[in-house]
């Protein structure tokens, strides 16, 4: 259903893809289709677990000097090459979407979910409230470089490669996506030590004066000496 579907886009377009030519390009009833997809978005939610799903089922074979962006790049690559065969299609869903905003909407938190996983895969965390914009961050990079995907002829995607890892380090010097935010030290919390109270003055007080006047005299003689030198 979901290959048929791809096929009558590439050659129909999206906005004008019926639910009824679908099941009879893929020889199943109405009732069948509705059973397992009942609307167009939920088809693409369908087409984009089936490439997580073959990004998920192979291991990727990491280096133990990879960085998370290295990571990533691998992962995401294995996403592209598992399109293979649909720019067509892709590029026509992606030119009719903004027509169908509600299709759009329907279909975000699946992307989001995708690069939740993509995340996973590459061995960073999707978790919490960084995880979930880590996640943006990602979708935002696959987007762009999806872009000069389907542009790219050539065998072996050397320009979408090139894409992704400008994204990636793009997305990592500006929004931190790859390394957990680091936070300062809570001085703040920590309570002031109790100040130690001062020190009764002693009795022989009275003596200082005197220290004064020798540091006086001190000093003047040795202004008055200068003044000679100068002389």
């Amino acid at each position: 259903m979901i290959d048929a579907s791809l096929d009558l886009a590439a050659e129909q377009g999206w906005q004008r893809l019926r639910l009824a030519g679908i099941a009879a390009a893929a020889g199943v009833s109405l009732a069948d289709l509705h059973a397992i997809f009942p609307s167009k978005p939920a088809i693409l939610a369908g087409f984009v677990r089936r490439i997580e799903a073959h990004v998920l089922a192979g291991e990727v074979p990491f280096d133990a000097e990879d960085t998370p962006r290295d990571r990533l790049f691998e992962v995401m690559m294995r996403c592209f090459d598992a399109l293979g065969g649909h720019q067509r299609a892709i590029a026509k869903i992606l030119r009719d979407l903004p027509l169908d905003p509600l299709a759009a909407l329907m279909l975000a938190p699946t992307m989001l979910l995708s690069m939740g996983w993509t995340l996973e895969a590459a061995g960073i965390s999707s978790a919490g409230p960084i995880g979930a914009l880590r996640a943006k961050g990602l979708l935002m990079v696959w987007l762009m470089t999806l872009r000069v995907w389907l542009g790219d002829d050539g065998t072996d995607l050397s320009r979408t490669m090139a894409a992704l890892d400008h994204n990636l380090a793009r997305a990592e010097r500006l929004a931190s996506l790859l390394e957990p935010a680091r936070r300062a030290p809570d001085t703040e919390s920590e309570p002031a030590p109790a100040a130690k109270p001062a020190a009764k003055p002693k009795a022989k007080a009275k003596a200082k004066p005197k220290a004064k006047k020798s540091t006086a005299k001190g000093k003047s003689k040795g202004r008055s000496t200068a003044r000679k030198r100068r002389t």
